[in-house]
């Protein structure tokens, strides 16, 4: 279940790397329509989340610490929150329908956001392939007593 962890946090990882293509694909889509951003919006509504569920079910399974299968999870709110600072951003124009200051502001949360969810990606990445290192030649076993804590 440890391989699977790594591999599922990888393919996370890929996955938030190509976010970042995609966002700049629609950006640069000239003239920029209703599916400029299309990539992006199905990588981040689908297979973002799909993946962190994979990563936490494989964590959980590899029996990692709680504090790394909470991180594990942790991508999949920050993608809520994607999606709640994208809307915001959104709505926050003017009557017209061109962007107001505000909204601009916000659309930069949502950058930010993103970049922070990668920074989580990659340390549960490094975390799970830190699992399934093999424990040094020179480690001295561990003795743990029936009833005692490890």
């Amino acid at each position: 279940m440890r391989k699977a962890f790594v591999i599922a946090s990888t393919l996370l990882l890929v996955a938030f790397a190509l976010q970042f293509v995609f966002a700049a694909v629609g950006a640069f889509t000239k003239p920029a329509g209703d599916g400029a951003y299309a990539l992006h919006s199905v990588t981040g509504t689908a297979i973002i989340p799909v993946l962190t569920l994979l990563t936490t079910l494989f964590a959980a399974l590899a029996k990692a610490p709680g504090r790394l299968i909470g991180l594990a999870i942790l991508p999949l709110g920050l993608v809520v929150l994607q999606a709640l600072i994208a809307m915001l951003a959104n709505a926050s124009t003017d009557a017209s329908g061109t962007s107001t200051a505000l909204g601009l502001t916000i659309g930069g949360l949502h950058a930010l956001n993103g970049i922070i969810a990668v920074h989580v990606v990659v340390a549960v990445q490094q975390a799970a392939r830190k699992l399934t290192a093999p424990a040094p030649a020179d480690a001295a076993p561990v003795a743990v007593r029936e009833g005692e804590p490890a």
